[in-house]
Formats: structure tokens, sequence, C-alpha cells
């Protein structure tokens, strides 16, 4: 939601790509051959099939993925706390999104789309390094992870300015960490 915000202060300047990546497998207890996309149903899985639904979208073409993914940000994480692992809520999401439900629904069934999020996933962490979410990888190669919460409205470009300046070209800043407490203490 903090990139939408930034996209919009700034049309034109970001190129997203948005790739796939799970927590419950990164979190996973089971040992590195366990993986959550074989060894579990879209539906008892955490958060697998809003990937797979991420994906369902992307087939009606980048405008409607953007839609989807911005109104499933919010539905999860703007006070809602959608189900990620329900068709229906996801289909909703859909809908109010203003994609083709009927084929999001059927593209939802394509064990392609489980292929692609277990592929990203597996070059997330393989080859780029990811461990949470959200990682951003910068055109030079460079990435890094941010925990944030969404800066204000009138600070949100600002912010991403400052950490593309801090991160994007500075591969000897290896972490910065609030200690706790204080943080998040006055952060929202």
């Amino acid at each position: 939601m903090w990139l939408d915000r930034v996209q919009k202060a700034s049309p034109g300047t970001l190129d997203i790509t948005w790739k796939n990546f799970s927590l419950e497998q990164v979190n996973s207890k089971e040992g590195p051959e366990w993986k959550v996309w074989e060894e579990k149903g879209l539906d008892e899985a955490r958060a697998l099939l809003a990937s797979v639904a991420g994906e369902a979208a992307k087939r009606q073409g980048g405008e409607a993925f953007d839609r989807f993914h911005l109104a499933l940000l919010t539905a999860r994480h703007g006070g809602g706390r959608v189900a990620l692992n329900e068709v229906d809520s996801l289909v909703k999401v859909a809908e109010d999104a203003g994609l083709d439900a009927a084929q999001f629904r059927k593209d939802l069934d394509d064990p392609g789309l489980v292929k692609i999020v277990a592929d990203d996933h597996e070059n997330s962490t393989g080859n780029l390094g990811a461990f949470g979410t959200p990682t951003f990888v910068f055109d030079n190669g460079q990435s890094a992870y941010v925990k944030t919460f969404i800066p204000p409205e009138d600070e949100s470009l600002e912010a991403f300015e400052n950490f593309l300046g801090l991160f994007s070209q500075r591969s000897y800043i290896g972490e910065v960490k609030r200690p706790q407490p204080p943080w998040p203490k006055g952060a929202v």
C-alpha cells in the first residue's frame, strides 16, 4: 500500500515486478526438503492460495493484477484481515477489483500457477537471499528487506526515496534495526 502511494506521487518512476514468497515455507520447522506447495492443500496453507490468486490475476493483465494486489493488501492489512486461504474471499476481492470472476475462479484451479509460486519462492530465497517480505531487489542486483509500517501519506515518497538512497547502492549497510522497546512506540 506504501508503494501505491509512491506511484501516485511520482507516476512512472517505479517499475515493480512482484514475485511470490512464502513465509510459511521459510518459517517451517519441517526441514529444507519439506515444501508447503507439495505438502499442503491450497486451503490448508496460510497464504499459498493468495499467491496463486495473484498469478490468476496476472493472467487478466498488468493493470488487473495491480488492482487485485492493492485490493488484497487493503483487505488483509487495512483492517479487514480477509482470509488468504478461502476461494470465495479471494474471488470477492477479485470481483471488487474489477476482474472477470469466472475466469479468475477457473484459473485458481490451474496447477501450473502453484509451480510459478514455488519457482518464484525458490529463486527468491536461493538466488536473491530473501528471508522476509518485503524484500526489494534493485536493478543493480542489490537487495534489502525493510520492516515498516505504512508511512503517512505526505511522507510516502520521501520515505521511499530515503530508503532507496540508503540501500540501493550501499552493499556495505548490512542491517538497521531499532531496539525493542521502544519501537514501534509512536509508529502507528
